[in-house]
């Protein structure tokens, strides 16, 4: 007798981003900059900022409880916690600890990693390997970032990007042949590390007076090398997945890039042939949040029931490290 195939499926998703909200005629107030400067280089028109005593963490677990909500299982059902951050609540232990104790789970493995904002198409395939070649049925996969933390509120270039939020998936292991999880390709170049990173606090320049007095522990980035790589990377990577899973982009339902910047998004969907009605932008209200920006996306217009049960996402990311990744998913 034929016996059922296994495949990885998306039980549920859920998101979650602070209440106070952070326009850009608020950060007109803070540095030399406009509503219309911000919105033309960028298209982000506002972002939310997490409270002073908001930690990543307390981000993950909300976005944790909807999801496990959203896949009508209980924090019991859950057998491990991966967590994609660049933020953590301490460089030990791993902020997924935090967030298994906030939820009340005992005794199971959780672990952080660090791909920056490709962390979604990371997680997913650390995530389906695990499903696939162990005994692991149901992983939570939070991606979450407070980044209003490493910003420089007197840096322009980059404070008026940067935001905070969180996205979670369940992900789980069941019988069948339509997987939730179609196909994911990543990819890293250390070469490029110093064009987009935090100088200082780790073991290569450890926290002292003068890495404080210098302001190098917060991001810094080189604007317009990093938008040639991604556009470059984020674009190759798409286009391969594609290639290798004999589709086009009439067959993808949706694309939900990286919210990283609308010039980016614009340039790939240029460069892709992407009609802009399958374009899935948030960026215009919550900025850029680091990996969790495709996830918020995604479960945002899934709420709005533009995202349906059973379609194509071809989802792209691109991050420090150099990171980046794609995937093919539906929900």
């Amino acid at each position: 007798m034929k016996q059922d195939t296994e495949c990885i499926i998306i039980r549920g998703i859920g998101s979650y981003v602070p209440e106070r909200v952070l326009t850009n005629d608020d950060l007109s107030k803070i540095v030399d900059t406009s509503d219309e400067w911000i919105r033309t280089r960028t298209g982000i028109g506002e972002r939310r900022i997490a409270a002073d005593d908001e930690a990543t963490s307390d981000l993950c677990v909300q976005a944790a409880q909807r999801a496990i909500e959203d896949a009508k299982l209980s924090q019991d059902d859950i057998d491990l916690i991966i967590l994609g951050t660049l933020s953590p609540d301490m460089l030990t232990p791993a902020t997924a600890m935090f967030v298994q104790h906030k939820l009340g789970i005992k005794n199971i493995p959780c672990f952080d990693f660090s791909a920056a904002c490709t962390g979604f198409q990371y997680g997913l395939e650390i995530a389906r390997t695990m499903l696939l070649n162990s005994k692991y049925k149901n992983i939570l996969l939070i991606c979450g970032d407070k980044l209003s933390a490493m910003t420089d509120w007197e840096d322009r270039a980059t404070c008026i990007l940067f935001a905070d939020g969180a996205g979670a998936v369940v992900l789980s292991r069941e019988p069948g042949d339509q997987p939730g999880i179609v196909d994911v390709l990543i990819g890293s170049n250390g070469k490029y590390t110093d064009i987009l990173n935090v100088p200082a606090g780790g073991s290569r320049e450890p926290t002292s007076e003068q890495t404080v007095h210098e302001r190098k522990h917060y991001l810094k980035m080189d604007g317009r090398e990093v938008f040639r790589l991604a556009v470059q990377k984020m674009g190759e990577s798409a286009g391969e997945m594609l290639r290798r899973n004999n589709l086009k982009i009439s067959d993808i339902s949706h694309v939900v890039t990286h919210q990283a910047n609308i010039r980016i998004m614009d340039a790939i969907a240029d460069r892709l042939h992407i009609p802009q009605e399958k374009m899935r932008i948030i960026l215009d209200k919550f900025g850029n949040t680091s990996a969790s920006s495709i996830i918020l996306a995604i479960d945002h217009y899934k709420k709005c029931g533009i995202i349906l049960r059973g379609e194509l996402i071809l989802t792209v990311g691109f991050g420090a490290g150099l990171t980046w990744g794609s995937a093919i998913i539906r929900l």
